[in-house]
């Protein structure tokens, strides 16, 4: 089944063009890679899957609803099946971890207090951390657990879709991996089917199950790991072995 359909998505600003009729899909419980240099269309094309920029020509098939052509009660239905875990995880400085994980439970749901505060450390646990974390701040957090206390915040309205916007930027190799494995456990636990925008080799080579490659407004490679690494073709063979320092400092 297939989660997301992108078909002939062209997308331009100006005389520039962002995406080139492309087409691809998403099937459900996959970890799906968006890779691509700077400025290649990746966070485009997702403001265009979650809704957040208009399609200009082509479509999005978004669990079986066209999103070009959605009423305003479709389109706030569709809202509440994922959650998007932001670069830095976009904690509110001013609440507390137990308080930021409660925020989209409060808002969406008519849930009894004590049930949500429960749901709230139940879902800390899923990610790693005990109640002991749950009256720190920000600000008081390492950046690995803010990661953490972000992703206990994205899953606790029970999404069936996750958006991760570069999840492990800023960890160190240890932490990273600890959280591309947290990742995988959370989609076999929760049968989500997550989508990440990332340029990390342990991601793309421990984590996704698919994924694509955008470069020059067109999808340039588009399938799994042992495909890319048997591919010829040196800009796609670069995504598997590029430094993540020498990345981040050309971007």
């Amino acid at each position: 089944m297939n989660i997301v359909e992108v078909k002939n998505l062209h997308t331009s600003f100006d005389t520039k063009i962002i995406h080139n009729n492309i087409s691809f899909n998403i099937k459900k419980n996959e970890i799906f890679g968006i890779l691509g240099g700077s400025g290649s269309g990746k966070s485009v094309l997702i403001k265009q899957i979650v809704m957040l920029q208009k399609i200009q020509k082509g479509e999005i098939i978004f669990l079986n609803e066209n999103l070009s052509n959605l009423t305003l009660k479709k389109e706030e239905n569709l809202k509440l099946q994922f959650s998007y875990l932001f670069q830095f995880g976009a904690l509110y400085s001013f609440l507390n971890v137990i308080e930021n994980i409660k925020v989209i439970l409060k808002e969406y749901t008519k849930l009894p207090k004590d049930l949500i505060t429960k749901i709230a450390l139940t879902n800390l646990n899923m990610v790693g951390l005990d109640s002991n974390s749950a009256y720190l701040y920000p600000s008081q957090l390492s950046g690995g657990m803010k990661k953490k206390v972000a992703l206990a915040r994205a899953i606790a309205n029970q999404p069936k879709i996750l958006f991760l916007d570069e999840p492990t930027s800023g960890l160190d190799p240890s932490s990273t991996i600890e959280f591309n494995h947290l990742i995988k456990k959370l989609r076999d636990t929760l049968d989500l089917t997550i989508i990440i925008i990332t340029h990390d080799l342990d991601t793309i080579k421990s984590t996704l199950d698919r994924f694509i490659i955008l470069k020059d407004a067109k999808i340039h490679f588009n399938g799994t790991l042992n495909q890319a690494l048997k591919s010829e073709d040196k800009f796609t063979r670069s995504f598997l072995t590029f430094k993540k320092d020498s990345y981040a400092n050309k971007n």
